[in-house]
């Protein structure tokens, strides 16, 4: 089996993608998100990804929390619409980082468990992923963990685990637009 270095977002995300992936690779998760805030809402997810984890029997690496890169990244783009161009760099922020600590460490291929969202551009991550693989000369699996009812079968493992699932993706830009588009449709 190839040793895989999974980033993961989130527990519930993870949950799907670990038991497609599991049957053809050794998968260690590389929670890595700096773009998550605030940082109580980092360490309630990282716990949540160790719980489960630990549940499955799957290896957990995660770095400490620091915003730092994130913001010096996405200078310039704070107001741009989720999905946007915000979104392309924090994605290749996190998928350069996991490329580059799989190369490391010594894993074969890298993934990444942001397609079985529904609001994440499974193109875009795919093409961010597969130069942070040229970049680093290391492989990339990509996917679209969201067909064959992906995202409501981590929706399923969720539940199952008892695991928390927030309403918003992670950084403090989309929290405030989530807010906003609730604000809208309870008027």
């Amino acid at each position: 089996m190839k040793k895989m270095l999974l980033h993961s977002c989130c527990g519930p995300c993870s949950t799907q993608v670990i038991d497609v992936l599991r049957k053809d690779y050794d998968i260690t998760v590389f929670y890595y998100n700096p773009n998550i805030q605030p940082e109580d809402e980092y360490n309630h997810r990282l716990a949540e990804q160790k719980r489960f984890c630990s549940e499955v029997g799957i290896a957990v690496i995660d770095l400490p929390y620091d915003t730092n890169e994130f913001m010096c990244q996405i200078k310039g783009y704070e107001n741009e619409r989720e999905g946007g161009e915000r979104c392309r760099i924090c994605f290749d922020l996190r998928l350069n980082k996991t490329a580059l600590l799989a190369k490391e460490k010594g894993f074969d291929i890298f993934a990444t468990t942001l397609s079985v969202s529904p609001h994440k551009n499974t193109i875009v991550i795919n093409e961010v992923g597969q130069k942070a693989s040229q970049k680093h000369e290391i492989e990339f699996l990509a996917g679209n963990f969201k067909k064959q009812d992906g995202y409501k079968k981590s929706i399923e493992f969720a539940k199952q685990y008892n695991l928390y699932r927030q309403n918003y993706c992670g950084c403090g830009f989309s929290k405030v637009e989530r807010e906003k588009s609730s604000e809208r449709k309870n008027k």
